[in-house]
C-alpha cells in the first residue's frame, strides 16, 4: 500500500553528476517530510538530506554544496541532484518518508576515480 521507489543511481566517473528520484505513493507526500540516507560497504547508514512539506531543506557536512534535495509534490516526488561526486560517495542510497517512517528499497551509487 505505501510504497516509495528511488531510481536514477548508477556508475559515474569522479566529478560527474547523477540525479536520483524517489517517487511515493500511499501516503500524503506533500505533508511528509522527506530524506536521503546511504550506506557505504560496511559501514553504517548516514543521513545526507532532509526536505519538508514546504521546501526547507537539510544535508549533512559531508555533501553540503555538492547534494540539492528537492520534491514535486504534484508529482509525489522527491529528488537527490548529486554534482561533483567523489570515490567517497559510492553507497546504497535510500527514500525515506518521515511520517510512518517508511523505506525506499534503494539505489546503488558507484563513483570510480
Amino acid at each position: 500500500q505505501v510504497q516509495l521507489v528511488e531510481s536514477g543511481g548508477g556508475l559515474v566517473q569522479a566529478g560527474g553528476s547523477l540525479r536520483l528520484s524517489c517517487a511515493a505513493s500511499g501516503i500524503i507526500f506533500s505533508l511528509n517530510s522527506m530524506g536521503w540516507y546511504r550506506q557505504a560497504p560496511g559501514k553504517q547508514r548516514e543521513f545526507v538530506a532532509t526536505i519538508t512539506g514546504r521546501g526547507s531543506t537539510n544535508y549533512a557536512d559531508s555533501v553540503k554544496g555538492r547534494f540539492t534535495i528537492s520534491r514535486d509534490n504534484a508529482k509525489n516526488t522527491v529528488y537527490q541532484q548529486m554534482n561533483s561526486l567523489k570515490p567517497e560517495d559510492t553507497a546504497v542510497y535510500s527514500c525515506r518518508g518521515m511520517i510512518g517512517d517508511y523505506w525506499g528499497q534503494g539505489t546503488q551509487v558507484t563513483v570510480s576515480s
